[in-house]
């Protein structure tokens, strides 16, 4: 009899440091179950790193050797000055997004349905694998403001379900498919009892300590509360919600705290930019559409005195590297693939290009991501899309276009995106932020 190889053996070692990596993500995508939470908590840990919270409507003390961190809403702008930082000095920002495509809760969002059942009214947000959603706990999270103008962040905890229809009342399911209308299939039930004693607000208001009838607004979504895990023959596969881009903004604050212990010695400004809205086109005042990074840049070039003329200048000595996750190639449907650029999990990071500039990527960009792929000793490849499957896009060319910044979009390979829960190989985000610190130590 022939011996066999157990299957751990057949998947390549994962380096202690992936494993390490993963895991602090799965705690970041934890702590960040909408995007203000995720601006939130990357706010958190750049303080904790010794970075000072700057406010938007108070003057800004920027000077070389400072550190500072910046919250709009849900998008957070994290930036370290050199020590001989001056007018023209350039940046280098590492873009990203933290918003991810799934529910949005309704005005008036407390519904009462057939049967007893209490029910929350949703919308959906950006474009999410509907069916990826049923039968999961899922939490209400986001931020409340009371009628004073105070913002509370908000996370309930696991209350909500999707209930899918039993195959029993829907015998061609298998055979035909599952078709969700978006109004009445997607509606969460949350509890049993009357009408007049369901409140969701009530729930939301507990949650931060407020009487219900101060809620003047509310920002809340839905978002699955299994955490992340690393699984698989070597434990080499990384299963998460929200991988669709706390991923990224994982990796570029890792890539910038280790960064921000060299002391001010880099020779660009270097930057996380994090961005909401990106799932909806990223057309609002704290998307990548919207001034927020341009108020940012200006007001740091301001206080490091430059004019106009010199803004351009370091402008034009500036690089974003814009990272969101891309498409591994599939094992079941390898046909809805480009047949020659076949991107693979644990293959490192991609390089994202498509001719119709729906990525940003150039030749210049494209250097410069190989060089510091290189230098960082991380593979990389490209993913270029199927021409008759057109690629989505990301805020690469957004600001690349408001800013006139060189611009290179790259991310890493996953299956599922848009699913509740992502999968990738648990070395690829670790590749992903050794590649980001080459970046800005270049």
């Amino acid at each position: 009899m022939i011996a066999q190889t157990p299957p751990a053996q057949l998947t390549p070692a994962v380096p202690d440091a992936a494993r390490a990596h993963v895991q602090d993500l799965g705690t970041f995508v934890t702590a960040s179950p909408s995007s203000y939470h995720a601006a939130a908590e990357v706010a958190r840990r750049a303080e904790a790193a010794g970075f000072a919270r700057l406010a938007e409507d108070a003057a800004w003390d920027v000077t070389p050797g400072g550190r500072y961190v910046v919250v709009r809403d849900g998008s957070v702008v994290a930036f370290t000055v050199p020590d001989a930082a001056g007018p023209t000095t350039g940046f280098t920002i590492l873009g990203a997004h933290t918003d991810s495509t799934g529910f949005k809760l309704k005005p008036k969002p407390t519904t009462h349905g057939a049967g007893g059942w209490w029910q929350a009214g949703v919308e959906v947000y950006g474009g999410p694998l509907l069916n990826s959603w049923l039968d999961r706990e899922l939490e209400l999270a986001g931020r409340i403001v009371t009628l004073d103008g105070t913002e509370h962040l908000v996370r309930t905890g696991p209350m909500l379900r999707i209930p899918q229809l039993a195959i029993h009342l829907d015998r061609g399911v298998n055979d035909n498919g599952l078709t969700l209308d978006k109004q009445r299939h997607t509606q969460p039930v949350w509890g049993l009892g009357d009408a007049e004693s369901a409140d969701v607000l009530a729930a939301l208001a507990a949650d931060a300590g407020v009487d219900p009838a101060t809620i003047g607004g509310y920002d809340v979504v839905l978002a699955d509360t299994q955490p992340g895990r690393a699984f698989g023959a070597g434990q080499a596969l990384f299963a998460s919600a929200r991988l669709d881009n706390l991923l990224s903004a994982h990796a570029g604050l890792t890539a910038l705290l280790g960064r921000a212990t060299t002391d001010g010695a880099g020779g660009s400004i270097e930057m996380l930019a994090a961005f909401d809205h990106e799932e909806i086109g990223s057309a609002s005042r704290s998307g990548a559409a919207g001034p927020f990074l341009e108020d940012v840049l200006v007001r740091i070039s301001t206080a490091l005195g430059a004019t106009a003329e010199q803004r351009a200048q370091a402008y034009a000595a500036s690089l974003h590297v814009s990272s969101d996750v891309g498409h591994a190639v599939h094992p079941n449907y390898a046909e809805r693939h480009d047949p020659a650029n076949h991107p693979v999990a644990g293959g490192g990071p991609i390089l994202k290009i498509n001719a119709n500039q729906r990525y940003a990527t150039d030749a210049h960009g494209a250097a410069a991501w190989t060089v510091a792929c290189a230098t960082a000793g991380v593979p990389t490849q490209e993913f270029v899309s199927n021409n008759v499957l057109p690629c989505g896009s990301t805020i690469g060319p957004i600001s690349a276009a408001r800013l006139g910044i060189r611009t290179v979009d790259v991310g890493v390979p996953i299956l599922s995106m848009h699913s509740a829960r992502e999968l990738t190989a648990v070395v690829d985000p670790w590749y992903l932020a050794r590649a980001m610190g080459a970046v800005l130590a270049r």
